[in-house]
């Protein structure tokens, strides 16, 4: 006679694969944002939910993202480990296995090895699916040999758990203290944590995830280019300039996104102000000749 767990693995099997449910820390991350509703509303939780989703996407969109998948600029190793270690306080695990799959993802993208393409599976799959598998729970070291040579990168992967807790902590510590000294303010540590971290967090994932999901099937494709990657302003407005995907596929190098003014792209102005402040440098943007394709495309459109 087959064990619960047993019958569980069997029934949520893709292809060879299974899905890590059940104890799945992202349906744990879903059930706790529901804590909101006990801990109750102030404007202090507000402030930390906006907080923690600003600093979170931005660690995200500008650090995993166009540093560490696309090397898009350059940086110093304090600050990178700065990027490194807030955008694995997001919970999507380390930035060398965020980069390596990404990484992927450009090569094979919406072909048979691309791990998360809606057009070969589906939109679920894309969205949130693959993370749950556990054929892709591993670091692909291979892809990500110049990321690999700092041990400080491999320690926040290997223990991407502390990120984790030393934001919980932090919130935690802050709502304690100014329940203690401002108990007019009407929060806690408890909310705190439910707003700053858990509905926080579970809002920076479907943002996130609509890059994979969204992006490769709903928007423009001002690139012909060899995918389905498409322009989506309202992805581009919730993910700070990610929503330009036909962009990015067309030139992954770019640390800018979006093309022109009238395409928002909040993480490269961030990006622009700290190279002012002398934290990054040597952003890289589009070339003149894809300015130049882009102007021929909308021409022949």
């Amino acid at each position: 006679m087959r064990t619960l767990s047993q019958i569980v693995a069997h029934a949520f099997k893709d292809e060879d694969n299974r899905l890590l449910m059940a104890s799945s820390p992202l349906v744990f991350m879903h059930l706790a944002a529901l804590g909101v509703f006990f801990t109750g509303f102030s404007w202090v939780a507000l402030v930390a939910l906006a907080v923690t989703y600003v600093t979170r996407v931005f660690a995200l969109t500008a650090g995993f993202h166009r540093y560490f998948s696309h090397r898009s600029f350059k940086t110093s190793r304090f600050f990178q480990f700065v990027m490194a270690w807030v955008g694995t306080s997001s919970a999507q695990l380390g930035p060398m296995w965020w980069a390596a799959n990404h990484r992927h993802h450009h090569q094979h993208s919406d072909k048979e090895e691309d791990i998360h393409s809606p057009v070969i599976k589906d939109a679920f799959w894309a969205h949130v699916g693959w993370i749950l598998c556990r054929a892709y729970s591993s670091i692909q070291h291979d892809r990500v040999k110049d990321l690999n040579k700092y041990p400080e990168l491999r320690f926040i992967d290997r223990f991407h758990i502390l990120p984790v807790l030393s934001l919980v902590g932090l919130l935690y510590g802050i709502g304690a203290g100014l329940n203690y000294y401002f108990p007019a303010l009407g929060t806690s540590g408890l909310q705190l944590v439910m707003w700053g971290f858990f509905l926080s967090t579970v809002l920076v994932y479907h943002v996130t995830f609509c890059v994979n999901s969204v992006t490769h099937i709903i928007g423009k494709k001002r690139f012909e280019t060899d995918d389905e990657s498409r322009n989506s302003w309202w992805v581009a407005l919730l993910t700070f300039g990610e929503g330009w995907h036909n962009n990015h596929h067309r030139w992954p190098l770019s640390a800018r996104q979006g093309m022109y003014w009238w395409e928002l792209d909040l993480t490269y102005y961030m990006l622009r102000g700290l190279e002012k402040l002398g934290l990054v440098w040597d952003l890289k943007v589009y070339p003149k000749k894809i300015y130049a394709e882009a102007t021929a495309q909308e021409k022949g459109a």
